[in-house]
């Protein structure tokens, strides 16, 4: 288990580029099974889940050309479907939760595709029946076995009208995939439509795909015969932007967040101006002044603010985990209410263990108590549950007074590229030990 030895108070100063977006590359990566095509996809980042998708694809007869960082060329020509059935497949796609994505493109290419139960964060319930549901209204039969493989086929689809029981970004997405090939029209009512969710369907448009509403949640997907290559990029991680913003009112630090494609970001900015935290966009970039001291607003009527996640146009539950530390020390009080998983604010009692002043209400609730930075976070051990609870515990570390040890930080590197080496350039203490 790989450990980070975190010196804390240490401030930062400089610039920082932010990586591709992880939750897009898994999506778009598994539609390159949608054709015979090469299609070349660029600002791809180095983390653990991404590669281990190319892998997998690779395994499944994807031919994968690295044609210089972060970018790479997929011809998925040649596709070897009885490698499902094999262990090595069972044990690989089980490890990634992004496994599920291939479901979709295997389905409408080749009329059909199998996934083990898939892995990744333990956050509470995260149920899979959305992209299931979605597949049986475009015709195909679902069967769950007893060793735990969902499988799934249809030669026959054809498009009709559904309304999504939940706005899931990754059901979303499997269906999309899945009703482009598909004979006739598809309309998805409640669809999600993150710019991860734009960004796949307008690379879909590019391969000839007919998607329409795009930006919205009433999409209408006019099926095509044959999808064709092309070139994508992704955008910069938004997940990652909102944690170096954090990081650097944490930290006390001056730091410039470098080609963020500000548009895209929706209300992440406010959310954390709400915070207190003061920013300055300068055309695509955006600068974060060295603060000493940061306040919560309240709302109008003067009661404590909430900050609660939503499907987008809202406020990302990824960076709930975020929000909530950096309001360890702020001036002031804010309710976080995390509605979409259950468990993903069990980590607090490290931060309560560092010093902060947090009530856990409930699974869903924290009430975060901000001193003013009166009584500062002290380093300790801990152990990162997940991605988005393992950075937002290195970000308590690096503001911490003295030394903390964060253990399996194997979780932040599925989410972060190279995070100690990139903080480390610009005056962070993090030592990786093996």
């Amino acid at each position: 288990m790989t450990s980070f030895r975190v010196t804390g108070g240490k401030k930062l100063k400089g610039d920082i580029v932010p990586q591709g977006a992880k939750n897009e590359a898994l999506q778009v990566i598994a539609a390159v099974l949608l054709t015979s095509d090469p299609v070349t996809i660029k600002n791809i980042p180095e983390i653990r889940d991404v590669r281990k998708l190319i892998e997998l694809i690779e395994l499944l007869g994807v031919n994968v050309e690295e044609l210089n960082v972060e970018s790479f060329r997929f011809t998925a020509k040649d596709i070897d479907l009885k490698y499902l059935d094999s262990i090595e497949f069972q044990e690989k796609a089980a490890a990634l939760r992004g496994s599920i994505m291939i479901l979709g493109p295997l389905l409408a290419r080749f009329g059909k595709g199998k996934i083990p139960r898939p892995g990744g964060d333990k956050i509470g319930r995260r149920r899979l029946d959305t992209h299931f549901i979605g597949f049986e209204k475009l015709g195909a039969r679902l069967s769950y076995s007893n060793n735990g493989f969902f499988e799934i086929e249809g030669k026959n689809l054809k498009g009709t009208y559904m309304h999504l029981d939940e706005a899931s970004v990754t059901g979303t997405a499997n269906i999309i995939m899945a009703a482009v090939l598909t004979e006739g029209e598809t309309t998805l009512y409640n669809a999600a439509c993150e710019p991860y969710i734009q960004q796949l369907c307008k690379m879909l448009n590019r391969m000839g795909a007919g998607i329409e509403g795009i930006g919205s949640n009433l999409l209408h997907i006019q099926g095509v015969d044959k999808l064709t290559g092309t070139e994508h990029t992704l955008l910069p991680d938004m997940i990652e932007i909102g944690s170096f913003i954090g990081m650097a009112a944490m930290t006390q630090s001056e730091i410039t967040i470098k080609n963020c494609h500000i548009p895209e970001l929706g209300i992440i900015p406010e959310t954390f101006r709400r915070l207190g935290i003061e920013m300055e966009f300068r055309d695509d970039d955006i600068h974060i002044p060295g603060q000493e001291h940061y306040e919560i607003e309240s709302f109008i009527d003067g009661s404590i603010l909430t900050v609660s996640d939503a499907i987008w146009p809202g406020f990302t539950p990824d960076l709930l985990s975020v929000i909530l530390v950096i309001a360890t020390q702020a001036k002031g009080t804010v309710l976080i209410h995390q509605k979409m998983f259950e468990s993903r604010l069990f980590f607090v009692d490290k931060l309560i263990d560092m010093g902060a002043q947090i009530i856990l209400c409930d699974p869903h609730r924290a009430t975060v108590i901000g001193l003013d930075r009166v009584f500062p976070l002290r380093g300790i051990q801990m152990t990162s549950p997940d991605i988005r609870a393992g950075v937002s515990l290195l970000i308590a570390a690096m503001s911490a007074e003295g030394e903390s040890h964060i253990h399996n930080v194997e979780q932040i590197d599925r989410g972060y590229q190279y995070i100690d080496k990139r903080l480390n350039a610009i005056g962070a203490g993090i030592e990786r030990i093996l």
